[in-house]
């Protein structure tokens, strides 16, 4: 299995991240990349760097406006007078009739749906970076490889057709997805991370040709609290093809095995032609944000489970924070995957 990194990614160093009415640190620091690359060296994969893709491949699953917000709105932002070096929300559009606003504040409440996405000077370079990652693995997938792993920082899939949230700025796995439709016919998204993925599943809510599976931790106590429930299915033509699995926050090897059986045989039930793994290692017993118990050990179990359905496969990284374990979950997770093939 080939890992496809961009050394840009380590660039991505916003400051400040809301967390109950308190700014603390940023948690998706570059030490995490470092973490997973260690990770990546200690499965014996080998390294290839991320290829440059045109911006307009992102508007395969999101708006050319928000497009356009990412990549300059900083720079309007910064002429602001007394602006703070970080762009974040300060307004929010609300329900009833609303209207896209042309100024920088607007338009920011309008794409930035939280706290945890603030834009600084050189975000635009490594968000790139980010989905071309996505983007270079995918290609690799589609052209004949059996897998291929994307070390994606930022991560992507909390981010929705045109807005950002939860760490997360371009949806990388759905980007991949709607790559490999060029190829497939049909292509399934599974998602593990402990935090469900609220932006792929509003990109393809309405879709039949690319089904959605999320594992995750209760949205009624957890991030992102206001998707992930049960009774989420879809609509129009994607009605049925969205699925949401939900396991307790904190939930253990055994829960979280038995939604990935649930969610296995669904992916295998829908007969894509490919898989893209929204892998998250925050489901770790000792991550940071405390929504799961999985031990080291069974990230390569579930590895293995999902290797056996024999598809081909890009496997995306989303979270999974700082601990001393990062590097060995992966390494658990990239070992027992190529095993399982």
């Amino acid at each position: 299995m080939k890992a496809i990194f961009s050394a840009v990614q380590l660039g991505h160093k916003p400051k400040r991240y809301l967390s109950k009415g308190k700014m603390v640190h940023y948690p998706d620091q570059p030490e995490r990349v470092r973490r997973l690359l260690q990770g990546v060296r200690k499965a014996e994969l080998s390294i290839h760097a991320a290829r440059s893709f045109s911006d307009s491949m992102y508007e395969s699953v999101h708006s050319a406006r928000y497009v356009d917000f990412l990549k300059n709105g900083f720079d309007e932002w910064e002429k602001l007078e007394d602006s703070y070096e970080e762009m974040m929300p300060a307004v929010r559009p609300a329900p009833g009739p609303i209207t896209y606003s042309p100024h920088i504040i607007g338009r920011a409440g309008w794409h930035l749906s939280d706290f945890s996405c603030p834009i600084v000077s050189d975000s635009w370079k490594v968000i790139k970076a980010s989905a071309d990652t996505a983007l270079t693995a995918a290609s690799a997938v589609a052209a004949g490889e059996k897998s291929a792993y994307a070390l994606c920082r930022p991560p992507g899939h909390h981010a929705q057709h045109e807005r950002a949230g939860g760490f997360c700025y371009l949806n990388n796995a759905a980007l991949a997805a709607a790559h490999l439709r060029k190829t497939y016919d049909r292509v399934s998204i599974l998602d593990i991370d402990v935090h469900h993925g609220n932006g792929t599943q509003q990109i393809f809510y309405h879709r039949d040709d690319v089904q959605t599976v999320s594992i995750h931790a209760d949205p009624n106590e957890f991030y992102p609290f206001y998707q992930g429930y049960e009774a989420q299915k879809g609509i129009k033509q994607g009605e049925g093809f969205n699925h949401n699995i939900v396991v307790p926050v904190k939930a253990d090897d055994l829960a979280w095995m038995t939604g990935l059986e649930k969610a296995l045989t669904l992916v295998s039930d829908y007969r894509s032609g490919a898989l893209v793994l929204s892998l998250g290692l925050d489901t770790h017993e000792k991550d940071p944000l405390n929504g799961g118990a999985v031990t080291t050990t069974a990230f390569a179990e579930m590895a293995a489970m999902i290797s056996n359905l024999n598809l081909p496969t890009v496997i995306i990284q989303e979270g999974g924070y700082l601990t001393p374990f990062l590097g060995d979950n992966l390494a658990s997770f990239l070992i027992g995957f190529e095993h399982g093939q």
